[in-house]
């Protein structure tokens, strides 16, 4: 089913980049998703059917550092001349959440009109993760992206992250400021603060930043977004029943931020969720900036 081409990325003359390719008759198969209401459980999300993605990139020579692409439509094509979404998932940063609860949200926005480069990389819990082997390998990605084919650039993409993730795409869009936009899904926005918290995410943060703030206060400083001079085409998306990133992460950033009423933490996920709709009308409206 598979057809392998090897191609290399050329910032990155050791590494091979390694493309699957999907059969051009999975591009006409569409997942069809009902209506949903609000505050979606995590287990809603999982249960999702989804469509594989079209091509998986590695950009580095672990097995984590990879790519998914969900093309919108085949390269044969004329492409699409809508922004590349390039997608971080969240979870807490640690490795029992990995990019598969991701993948209907992918397809959602792949039939919405967009390419996604979803990136998978190393957690807390795996060799390499952690603050800041897991913002290296996302950065990482977003270049390989920008090489991909020569398909893709950073002045045509858009980061967007959930969760721990958004926290990576805001820090990502304060170094990579050729980039259209950034939008945070329910993004800890300022990690320092959110340590502070007692839930089951804030409590783990330290096993993220390999220590409390106030046992490694450099380290916060450079993985807060809320230190940094973030890009400036930055969004907040954030629901106002989210039990795990508070309300407080957006309304205290400074950033324009869109608050959904009745919204918990994985509506931003869900691809027929109201919040699944605000998502795509920012992305639309970013997309002609």
């Amino acid at each position: 089913m598979f057809n392998k081409k090897i191609r290399p990325l050329s910032k990155f003359a050791s590494l091979l980049t390694l493309s699957l390719v999907l059969e051009p008759s999975v591009y006409a198969k569409t997942v069809d998703y009902s209506r949903v209401g609000v505050n979606i459980p995590y287990s809603s999300v999982t249960q999702l059917t989804h469509r594989e993605a079209d091509e998986k990139v590695s950009y580095g020579d672990d097995p984590l550092q990879y790519a998914l692409l969900w093309n919108e439509k085949p390269l044969a094509e004329n492409p699409s001349k809508k922004p590349l979404v390039i997608l971080i998932h969240g979870g807490c940063w640690l490795n029992a959440f990995d990019i598969k609860h991701t993948f209907p949200l992918s397809t959602g926005l792949s039939q919405a009109g967009f390419d996604v480069w979803s990136l998978e990389y190393r957690r807390t819990g795996d060799k390499g993760g952690g603050w800041p082997g897991t913002f290296e390998d996302i950065k990482e990605g977003i270049l390989a992206a920008s090489k991909h084919n020569n398909q893709y650039s950073l002045e045509n993409t858009i980061v967007i992250g959930h969760s721990a993730g958004g926290h990576l795409a805001l820090l990502a869009g304060s170094e990579f400021k050729k980039l259209k936009g950034v939008i945070g899904l329910a993004a800890i926005a300022d990690i320092e603060a959110y340590s502070h918290g007692t839930n089951s995410c804030q409590s783990v943060t330290k096993d993220f930043m390999q220590g409390s703030a106030e046992e490694q206060p450099e380290a916060y400083t450079l993985a807060n977004p809320a230190k940094r001079n973030l890009h400036k085409n930055s969004l907040l998306l954030q629901g106002d029943a989210d039990t795990i990133v508070p309300q407080s992460q957006a309304l205290n950033s400074g950033l324009p931020t869109q608050v959904i009423k009745q919204a918990g933490h994985f509506d931003w996920i869900h691809p027929s969720s109201d919040a699944f709709n605000v998502l795509v009308q920012n992305l639309e409206a970013m997309s002609k900036e």
